[in-house]
């Protein structure tokens, strides 16, 4: 039962720990991971519904971890430590803290719309200590949206993003082919050269070596 129940579990926590990630701080777009999981639900391996609460409870929950970052080390996380200011451009969570000061909550829900702007946003929504229940209304209403969107189209376009990858993957593997065969090529292209080049070395020296050499003049004649 455990291992029936594991079997269950798994494939969503594997769908949902990435998109969490991309919340975090990952370099990958939400969207493709959802788009993703769209298509996954499509083709039997996920279970619409279940896939759908996954997505958008994982970027939620990345959203809610930002916004705790901001809210209880404030900036002194980007001065005091230096690999999470790495993560965080400084001056990009500043002018996000200018804009929810100056366009209130409607920023959290139009960044959503925008990739690689979330995470500073949501540090700057902590860092201004916006009312938990404000942000997490917000963040739930923009991210149902987003991602029911990215899920839904995927889910109904499957057939079509399968199309498509496998075109994706034949263009691949041509191009693959075509670039091995060229670099093929060339490298048989140089070692006929360079085994030419090295014959004909061979052959002069060789032709050197078989000319008769010249007598040196006796002291007699020379005198």
């Amino acid at each position: 039962m455990l291992n029936t129940l594991i079997n269950d579990v798994l494939p969503y926590v594997l769908c949902g720990i990435p998109i969490f990630l991309t919340g975090v701080g990952l370099p990958v777009p939400e969207e493709v991971l959802v788009i993703g999981a769209g298509i996954a639900s499509r083709n039997g391996v996920l279970e619409p519904i279940a896939a759908l609460i996954t997505c958008i409870a994982s970027a939620m929950l990345g959203d809610c971890f930002m916004y705790g970052i901001g809210y209880h080390f404030g900036h002194g996380l980007l001065r005091d430590r230096r690999w999470f200011a790495r993560l965080l451009n400084a001056r990009n969570e500043r002018k996000m803290e200018h804009r929810i000061r100056d366009h209130g909550l409607k920023v959290l829900f139009v960044t959503r719309f925008l990739v690689g702007v979330r995470t500073p946003v949501y540090v700057a929504a902590g860092i201004l200590r916006i009312p938990f229940r404000q942000f997490i209304f917000c963040d739930l209403i923009s991210a149902s949206v987003v991602v029911s969107l990215f899920f839904g189209l995927s889910y109904r376009f499957a057939e079509h993003f399968t199309n498509l990858w496998e075109k994706i993957k034949r263009a691949e593997m041509a191009l693959t082919v075509t670039i091995v065969s060229a670099i093929a090529g060339v490298a048989i292209y140089f070692y006929l050269r360079h085994r030419r080049r090295v014959d004909r070395i061979r052959l002069r020296r060789l032709r050197r070596s078989q000319r008769p050499k010249k007598e040196e003049p006796s002291s007699a004649e020379a005198a």
